[in-house]
């Protein structure tokens, strides 16, 4: 078994999860089997309390974890399905940690940072590695050096390296090289810096991956070598990339990152075809055609609050050689402007999940635009509750219609809580999570994308559509063409004799891939650009 720690320096953000993940791509395409892990260090148990504001989306496993939006960058790029052993917090960690002291499992002794929590980390590791069967484990640790939070997972992975032996083990650390525009330099000092303090932890980087707007030249390249104790080679340019992330793959192998990794661990295989990867990014560059979809959220300021429907419409285009522009759509704006000045000119309309009631009137209004205007539209989680309470209202003709998580007293409760929701008082992973069977209607717009009649997806949510309305909705063409077995929840819906209009209870982008685009996603894309190819842009 060999591992890689991917650490970061100098500033959070600098993209570790996708450098990790391009970096499982090519090991991936090489022949090895690849699985991928994340450490965060805060103290939450998982992110699923979080709001959007503090950590950009939750992105939830097929077990039902509630994880960083980093493992969709893993699922999205790699192959493994990912588990809840692939996300571990430093709330996870004590929480065990003090379970086993209660427990009596440390007989007596004083517990402590050093050994116990570190142990209890290197286990994490060990435990993937195990269960996962993977020729190469790759974990990312969260934050940046430095970070009191952090200390423990980096005293553990340098214990770890002991453990295993050298050639066994890689620790790459992304940092970054600032661009002083005034002087027209790039900066080496805080990577200089970084690189030092984790020295002093007792960590030597065997690859430098240095972030920067500008290439690096060799004078810096040799100057960061000579310093941070890093071959010259082994000093990667990672420039901020001009159209897509997906080129990320591709910058490394120019820069035979994997070669690198593949040296350091004594690994003896082919090197990485990337062919089918380079038809994706000419997708991405030059693609025949163009649409533009309006995503309209409540959380639109904050780029990584909807990060997984972004690049499921992404994905979407690549399937249909169509660029996407995204227009970032506020909900709250549709409500004080209202839908036609904001949404006429688009090809498409996606309303994404989310919870709370600010925004939720513009998200209807945006519904009933759709609806109204054979606009294509896609409802996810919440979107497709949205396209229910408007269809009650505006159709059905039920004054009042609303969920009962926006309004207890409504008088029509479309939307209402799942039974086993009533009580639970605990938020935190309690919600119906992770991958459950979907029956699909034979026939309907559902099961021609999906060409198939049963499927798996990702949910997150507490709310249903409430089955006490279903055969007045059905009556007036409201077709429920996607259930539980059982026939009970009702999981997708589409509207009659409209171009495109298709919702879902559950979260389809979460398994979406540049390489495998999810079905809804690919059938929206080729409605929206139908309609665009109709009118001009």
């Amino acid at each position: 078994m060999k591992y890689i720690f991917v650490t970061g320096g100098v500033v959070s953000s600098l993209g570790k999860g996708l450098t990790a993940a391009a970096l499982g791509t090519l090991l991936e395409n090489r022949g090895l089997k690849v699985t991928l892990q994340k450490f965060d260090p805060y103290l939450n148990v998982d992110p699923g309390t979080m709001s959007p504001y503090q950590h950009g989306e939750v992105y939830v496993l097929d077990d039902g974890a509630e994880t960083d939006l980093d493992l969709g960058h893993y699922e999205r790029f790699a192959s493994p399905k990912l588990t809840r052993r692939n996300n571990t917090t430093s709330g996870q960690v004590y929480q065990q940690v003090l379970d086993n002291e209660r427990a009596g499992k440390y007989l007596g002794k004083t517990v402590q940072v050093i050994p116990h929590v570190t142990d209890e980390i290197q286990r994490r590791i060990t435990l993937l590695a195990d269960e996962s069967k993977a020729d190469i484990v790759i974990t990312e640790i969260g934050g940046t050096v430095g970070d009191i939070e952090g200390l423990p997972f980096l005293e553990a992975i340098r214990e770890f390296a002991l453990d295993v032996g050298p050639h066994n083990v890689c620790f790459i650390h992304v940092t970054y090289v600032p661009y002083i525009k005034a002087a027209g330099e790039l900066k080496t000092k805080p990577t200089q810096q970084s690189v030092a303090k984790l020295r002093e932890i007792g960590i030597v980087p065997h690859v430098l991956v240095c972030r920067c707007e500008q290439p690096l030249n060799k004078e810096l390249r040799q100057k960061l070598s000579l310093f941070c104790n890093v071959p010259f080679d082994a000093v990667i340019e990672e420039k901020d990339v001009d159209h897509s992330i997906y080129e990320v793959p591709l910058m490394l192998q120019r820069e035979r990152m994997d070669d690198l990794v593949c040296r350091q661990l004594h690994l003896d295989v082919p090197p990485a075809n990337m062919t089918h990867w380079q038809d994706i990014i000419r997708r991405l560059v030059a693609p025949q055609h163009r649409v533009r979809i309006g995503v309209v959220g409540k959380y639109i300021e904050l780029q990584d609050a909807y990060k997984s429907v972004y690049e499921a419409l992404t994905h979407g285009g690549i399937a249909n050689d169509c660029g996407v522009r995204i227009e970032q759509i506020e909900a709250e704006d549709i409500e004080k402007n209202g839908p036609e000045k904001m949404l006429k000119d688009l090809g498409g309309i996606l309303v994404p999940g989310g919870f709370g009631e600010r925004g939720i009137e513009g998200k209807i209004l945006a519904a009933k635009y759709a609806r109204e205007n054979n606009l294509p539209y896609l409802g996810l989680c919440l979107g497709m509750q949205i396209a229910t309470i408007e269809f009650a209202r505006h159709v059905l003709g039920l004054v009042g219609a609303h969920s009962t998580e926006f309004n207890l007293k409504a008088p029509h409760p479309v939307i209402c809580l799942l039974e086993e929701q009533e009580g639970v008082t605990q938020m935190g992973g309690t919600m119906r999570l992770g991958a459950q069977p979907c029956q699909l209607k034979l026939g309907s717009r559902a099961q021609h994308l999906y060409g198939a009649f049963v499927v798996h997806e990702r949910h997150r949510h507490r709310y249903e559509f409430n089955n006490h309305y279903r055969e007045q909705f059905e009556k007036a063409g409201f077709i429920i063409s996607g259930t539980s077995p059982d026939g009970e929840l009702v999981e997708i819906i589409e509207i009659e004799q409209h171009p495109f209009f298709l919702a879902s209870q559950f979260h389809p982008e979460f398994l979406s891939k540049p390489n495998a685009p999810h079905p809804l996603f690919r059938g929206f894309i080729a409605a929206a650009h139908e309609r665009m190819h109709r009118k001009p842009l």
